[in-house]
């Protein structure tokens, strides 16, 4: 009774990008006087924050019958998320002058995918689907994961994360730090969106030379940067150094606010650790690397 959707998904495990092509949508509930219906797909990762990583595509007019035949993306997605995570394809009609209405979604849980692979969907829309309550001990336990899953991802995945590539260059006798890309920012402007920008700081630095700066990209949470920057600094000094990455929100007239996070260096752990290690064992060779921002760094409170 709600309609079919006919779409796509691939994980480009290289790329750490989820591809969602979404082609059509079949004999969709009509929702406004005229029988017909405006639909959009609307796209959420879960669990998680919904705001922070909905992706939204195109409207089309008057139709019940909608080709879209549009890719949404979303970049820094891990193994992990491919494991634990869920994507919920909403299909909705947009109404001018009033709330937009929910026609019918539908939910595939990311381990289904294999890497690399290409896989096609034809799919009954159903009602939005409510969490439950009650029932029985092991749901009732599997509600509690959730919530708990919930919990876990409002400190780190509304953050964001950041593509940081690294390169020691034998040439220039320096650490070239790029900046290319973030993804799922927290929106920190009534708008739902934020101004982002990027800073950097090679430490200890004493004489306060080391901050590099990008340009600020205007209403996006997910923007891309593309930006290098050079220090100058011998091979066998960078293991006394950690190297600090900020993303602020730009404001005019009043303080920027503080998005998030990450310190790369021989004191880090985990992925932080793995790409300051591999950068300092293969000089000339660029290592790109997704990062998760997190909310609390060390001398980062200040803009």
């Amino acid at each position: 009774a709600l309609g079919t959707l006919d779409f796509s998904l691939l994980y480009d495990q290289e790329n750490n990008a989820l591809h969602c092509t979404i082609s059509k949508a079949k004999g969709l509930k009509p929702m406004d006087h005229n029988g017909l219906a405006d639909p959009y797909v609307k796209l959420h990762l879960l669990p998680g924050a919904s705001k922070v990583n909905m992706l939204k595509g195109g409207t089309l007019r008057n139709t019940l019958n909608p080709t879209w035949n549009e890719t949404l993306t979303y970049y820094g997605i891990t193994d992990e998320d491919m494991i634990r995570k869920t994507l919920r394809i909403s299909v909705c009609d947009e109404d001018k002058f009033r709330h937009n209405e929910f026609i019918g979604e539908t939910r595939v849980p990311l381990k289904k995918l294999k890497p690399n692979h290409t896989k096609t969907f034809s799919i009954c829309l159903e009602k939005q689907l409510p969490i439950p309550h009650g029932g029985s001990a092991r749901l009732q336990v599997m509600v509690m994961e959730c919530r708990v899953d919930k919990t876990e991802d409002k400190s780190l995945e509304e953050r964001g994360r950041i593509l940081i590539s690294l390169k020691y260059s034998s040439q220039k006798q320096g650490l070239l730090v790029g900046i290319v890309r973030c993804a799922h920012l927290a929106a920190m402007d009534a708008n739902g969106y934020s101004d982002p920008y990027v800073k950097t700081y090679l430490k200890p630095d004493v004489d306060k030379k080391s901050k590099h700066k990008t340009a600020v990209k205007k209403k996006t949470l997910n923007p891309e940067f593309n930006e290098e920057f050079c220090y100058e600094i011998k091979h066998g000094d960078l293991a006394k150094k950690t190297l600090e990455v900020t993303v602020w929100d730009y404001d005019i007239g009043k303080s920027n606010d503080f998005i998030g996070g990450v310190v790369l260096g021989i004191n880090a752990k985990g992925e932080r650790l793995k790409h300051w290690f591999d950068c300092l064992k293969n000089k000339d060779k660029r290592i790109e690397r997704w990062h998760t921002l997190t909310n609390e760094l060390p001398g980062a409170v200040l803009s």
